[in-house]
Formats: structure tokens, C-alpha cells, sequence
């Protein structure tokens, strides 16, 4: 599997949709994980974990390969539960504010109690518990995290 150029990135997020996997991760008191997104899209919002399938990568292997670079710990797919797929539509994208991004947006709910001072620190500069009720509350909370409680 061979990792993107960033000039042929930006060409396939103006052309095409791409494909990710969200984790919807909850805590044994039924909490969900967020992060801060550092990065566009989403930048400023509380978000869910997630990343995008890579061209050739089988949906386990990307899965083994986003829960440990978003989580810390290579978990199989077969442990979550698929909730569906969803789409997500931004306006901006990682490299243009002025060029849309297309997700289809597989996504997949796991019970995990994780330490929050050991995530990784690339897309989200920092992270918390939510509770359902209180993330559909809150304005700085993504729309597309909204869905996966609603």
C-alpha cells in the first residue's frame, strides 16, 4: 500500500469522494470520545476518531491500522459494532479552504476504556468523555459526531 503524494491527494479530494471509517468509541459509563480537530475539515470541533481507507487496504487492515494510530491499540474490526454508513460533506478540505470534501463515512461503535493523556496528538490537540445528551447540546460538537447519538 503506497501512501499519496500530497499534489495527487489534493487532486482526488477535488474530484472524488473518499472513504473513512469513524470510531464511535464509549467508555463502560456509556460516554463517547472526542477529540479537538486541530486539522481541516472539522477544524475547531469536537470530532470522533477516524481516518480514511487507503487504495488496495481491506477494510480489517484499515481498521487494525486507524484504531492504533487514533487510539493506540490495533483492535480487529470484528470486536465493533458497524452502525452504518453515513456521508459527510464539508466545504473546505485539508489543503483548500476553498475545495469540498466528500466522505462516505463507514462507521463502527466500541466499548474502551482508554488512558486520555496517551492519544495521539496529530488531528486532536486534546480529548475528553462526553455523554450522549451533553454533546448533542454543545455548539462546538460536529454535526456529522451528532449523528452517530441522535
Amino acid at each position: 500500500m503506497a501512501f499519496l503524494s500530497e499534489s495527487t491527494f489534493q487532486t482526488i479530494i477535488g474530484a472524488t469522494p473518499l472513504v473513512s471509517i469513524d470510531l464511535i468509541v464509549k467508555n463502560a459509563k456509556g460516554e463517547v470520545l472526542l477529540g479537538y480537530r486541530t486539522n481541516r475539515p472539522a477544524q475547531g470541533y469536537w470530532f470522533v476518531p477516524g481516518g480514511r481507507v487507503q487504495k488496495n487496504e481491506k477494510l480489517d487492515n484499515a481498521f487494525l491500522r486507524l484504531t492504533k494510530a487514533e487510539l493506540g491499540v490495533a483492535i480487529e474490526r470484528s470486536a465493533a459494532s458497524f452502525m452504518g454508513v453515513f456521508e459527510h460533506l464539508y466545504d473546505d478540505s485539508a489543503f483548500d479552504e476553498a475545495v469540498s470534501t466528500h466522505y462516505v463515512v463507514l462507521g463502527y461503535e466500541l466499548e474502551l476504556n482508554i488512558s486520555l493523556d496517551e492519544l495521539p496528538k496529530e488531528q486532536h490537540n486534546q480529548y475528553g468523555w462526553m455523554k450522549p445528551e451533553e454533546l448533542l447540546s454543545r455548539d462546538d460538537v460536529h454535526v456529522h459526531t451528532k449523528w452517530y447519538v441522535e
